[in-house]
């Protein structure tokens, strides 16, 4: 048993990232999906990942030990009830996110040099250059995300808003939960060109695109289209400086009609920034990832939608796992 400060719980928190890498290394092999149909050995999955055969032999052997993958005789094989999850072509798959933490493992690693003030090679938020970042990091965020936009939605009155602003919507997660609540609601999802390209294919798939109008732009850029009644940031102000997000807020308060509403889902830290935990943690990924975002207390929040003109503004949910709701109003 690993006892609160004791010599175990240090030790095992310094060693936690080993497991992280090899389950991060497996994702990045594709193994999941490789070996979700038939076992393989060694020799053959060496040869499938045109790879070294010692090594690829040791993370097999380690991902086995860890219950990512099961070995039997000198095969290795992917069990459905983990397939599910980390095969690339299972429809409930939280690949893209495994993906996308590998693919920040670099700026983590550069944290003690960040603290320290060393500058280094300019990678922040590279995945929104890279298309293939860009996929994984979509994909991760429909794929945790759509029970969340559910459960938020449910708890949403949406005041007889006929009409919806996703902003940074991404593939249209939130969009089509706040759709589905209401039948009677017409959405419009703006976001970067590559990442509405996206939400068509997701939209259309999902029967949602007749509903959704999409506009293509950058929100640092661009203003937001126009007459909404209700809008929502969703995972959008961590990304940016408080200077940023105020000027945000002014778009979306330009965006929306009188009385119209804005909703804002993110961490919202404590005065103290320490609660959640979740939320401080998160903070640490927008510090090696951004070049000046963070997670915000809901003072912070609050005094930048009041510059940017809202009124009316309260705690509609809090969360722990950033879920909590911020809403402001235009005035009437």
């Amino acid at each position: 048993m690993v006892h609160e400060n004791s010599p175990e719980k240090f030790l095992k928190t310094a060693q936690d990232f080993m497991e992280s890498r090899i389950l991060l290394s497996a994702a990045e092999l594709n193994l999941f999906t490789l070996l979700q149909k038939a076992p393989l050995s060694a020799r053959e999955i060496t040869d499938r990942v045109n790879g070294d055969e010692r090594a690829v032999s040791a993370l097999l052997d380690a991902a086995a030990a860890l219950g990512f993958l099961r070995k039997r005789d000198e095969s290795y094989f992917c069990e459905p009830e983990v397939a599910r999850f980390l095969a690339d072509d299972s429809p409930v798959t939280v690949l893209p996110m495994v993906l996308h933490m590998a693919s920040i493992w670099p700026q983590w690693s550069r944290l003690t040099d960040i603290a320290k003030g060393i500058p280094g090679p300019d990678e922040q938020m590279e995945f929104a250059r890279a298309p293939e970042r860009l996929d994984a990091f979509i994909g991760a965020m429909h794929a945790i995300g759509a029970p969340m936009a559910a459960e938020i939605a449910a708890g949403i009155d949406e005041e007889d808003a006929a009409s919806f602003l996703d902003i940074g919507g991404g593939s249209g997660t939130y969009t089509m939960a706040f759709l589905r609540k209401t039948p009677a609601m017409k959405a419009t999802l703006f976001d970067l060109p590559e990442v509405i390209e996206l939400a068509r294919a997701r939209l259309a798939d999902e029967g949602f695109l007749d509903r959704v109008t999409l506009v293509p732009g950058s929100f640092y850029a661009d203003e937001l289209p126009g007459g909404q009644d209700l809008a929502l940031l969703s995972a959008i102000i961590h990304s940016n400086n408080l200077e940023e997000n105020i000027e945000l807020y002014r778009k979306a308060f330009r965006a929306l009609r009188s009385g119209g509403r804005l909703l804002i889902r993110d961490h919202v830290m404590s005065p103290d920034r320490v609660h959640p935990v979740a939320g401080a943690i998160f903070a640490i990924n927008m510090l090696v990832e951004t070049p000046g975002g963070g997670c915000y207390t809901y003072a912070e929040i609050e005094t930048g939608l009041r510059e940017a003109g809202f009124t009316e503004i309260r705690l509609l949910r809090q969360g722990e796992r950033m879920d909590t709701v911020v809403e402001a109003r235009k005035p009437r």
